[in-house]
């Protein structure tokens, strides 16, 4: 097929890889302008612009779709399909209805729950053992658009990282799959009594309350790992925290029980296992120790 890709992070970059290795005539990939990042605020391409250059894909990164120019130029690549991995920007009616197979989405939830911004984390935080990857032709709507395939993922304990890394692969399988057989694919409508959203990530949520449940709290450090990450202050320096174990004891929340680490929560307690002091890489709990003494009886907050 002539496909057009739309796409930005580094979620994406493994579906652009599969449509090529299949076979696939890449037209071009469309991802977000390059932004400000790193210490030094210089302008860095997008993971799927990198991937695209280095393997001879026409890249273009208009700011909007929604003018006139920007909409003429994608009709002219007269793709048979756009398939779109967390792009960024809203696709409007003329880029939508172009393709002559519309446009596919990979998302990374089983529709229809968890539509928007944060899938993989929401789907943690709220304590769910499935998520998976959902392939859906889109419209106007905020991925309401009928499904056409989905493939399951046990969470487990999995961070939001080991889960991103792992749907996108299963995701660039899924497509290319979904692509050979589009012909005869029956889309089936999303129910939209089932439908939840995912809102994106607030910095609030990211502080560590320890009034809450271990439990609870030990959902929040694997959704927030690695990026944007949960954290605490010590001694007035914030402190990552990436990975923890739940532990059954009790005490007041907040409070350091032991010299292994252990935190009391308004429920049981945790017991960090890997942190990230800023500036510095993660670490083990025991690494982290031996550089910083944290005494029996210590409140965090």
């Amino acid at each position: 097929m002539r496909i057009v890709f739309m796409g930005t992070p580094d979620f994406a970059v493994p579906t652009l890889a599969a449509l090529s290795e299949a076979g696939h005539a890449v037209a071009a990939a469309y991802t977000q302008p390059p932004r400000p990042a790193g210490r030094g605020k210089q302008a860095q391409s997008s993971p799927v612009q990198r991937w695209a250059e280095s393997h001879g894909i026409a890249v273009r990164h208009p700011e909007i779709l929604r003018d006139v120019e920007a909409q003429a130029d994608f009709l002219a690549l007269e793709a048979d399909v756009a398939v779109v991995v967390a792009y960024g920007l809203l696709l409007p009616t003329p880029i939508l209805d172009a393709p002559r197979h519309g446009c596919l989405n990979v998302h990374a939830s089983l529709l229809p729950r968890w539509r928007g911004a944060a899938p993989i984390q929401r789907a943690i935080l709220a304590g769910d053992s499935i998520t998976g990857v959902t392939i859906m032709r889109m419209e106007r709507g905020l991925d309401t658009g009928p499904m056409l395939a989905s493939a399951r993922v046990p969470i487990e304990d999995k961070t939001s990282g080991e889960l991103h890394a792992e749907l996108a692969e299963i995701g660039a399988r899924l497509l290319v799959d979904t692509l050979a057989q589009l012909d005869r694919l029956k889309p089936e409508a999303q129910p939209e009594l089932r439908a939840t959203y995912a809102a994106k990530i607030a910095k609030a949520e990211t502080r560590i309350d320890w009034a809450k449940p271990a439990e609870r709290i030990e959902r929040e450090v694997r959704a927030f790992a690695p990026f944007p990450g949960s954290w605490f202050e010590l001694d007035g320096e914030r402190i990552k925290l990436l990975r923890a174990h739940v532990i059954g004891v009790n005490g007041a929340p907040g409070t350091v029980l032991d010299d292994r680490f252990t935190v009391a929560c308004g429920e049981a307690a945790l017991r960090p296992a890997t942190l990230q002091r800023a500036g510095k890489p993660a670490m083990s709990a025991e690494d982290f120790l031996r550089g910083k003494r944290v005494p029996v009886g210590t409140v965090l907050v």
